[in-house]
């Protein structure tokens, strides 16, 4: 389940904004169109750090961009506007870059010199407001039969990136406290 169009379906935008705070219960499900209330007793009133989101991860497949709904960047822009006002780093994570370059599906090694790829991310970039180093192509593992150390490549940085966010999000709020 994530954010969908249409207002009823996917994940709710309060519950992903509850999830960066940390509100929410671990094994929480989600309910369309139903967000955890704070008058609920699943409610976590007061989280600590291990509660709170350390990183927020988009992940957007690189063929669909374009064609993603208003309704949906615009949902997106809102968590990110949360998560920002919250000191909460961001990261894009642009997935099935072989379907919106012949080139990078041949070779994913071309996948940083290709000019469709490097144009799939700027409007990336200018509709969600995330800039370009930010985002981070990663070939899915979809139709391969034996591993590619070539997309694992990718796959390791984008997780290396994201633990580096986190761990540099944790070491913030540690020192903010410190300071305190």
């Amino acid at each position: 389940m994530g954010l969908e169009k249409n207002n009823g379906e996917g994940i709710h935008p309060d519950d992903i904004i509850n999830a960066l705070k940390g509100h929410l219960p671990e094994g929480y499900v989600f309910i369309p169109d139903a967000p955890l209330g704070e008058e609920s007793e699943k409610y976590n009133k007061e989280p600590n750090i291990e509660d709170m989101v350390h990183c927020l991860v988009n992940v957007i497949p690189a063929d669909k961009i374009s064609l993603t709904s208003n309704e949906v960047i615009s949902k997106m822009t809102m968590i990110r506007k949360q998560a920002s006002e919250l000191g909460i780093p961001q990261i894009v994570v642009m997935t099935m870059p072989d379907k919106a370059c012949k080139l990078v599906g041949k070779n994913v090694t071309k996948i940083y010199t290709s000019i469709a790829i490097k144009n799939n991310m700027q409007k990336c970039s200018n509709r969600l407001g995330v800039p370009m180093d930010c985002i981070l192509p990663v070939k899915n593992y979809h139709e391969e039969v034996g591993l590619d150390n070539d997309m694992d490549i990718l796959i390791l940085n984008a997780v290396s990136q994201i633990v580096n966010f986190a761990n540099d999000y944790i070491g913030m709020q540690q020192q903010n406290k410190t300071n305190q």
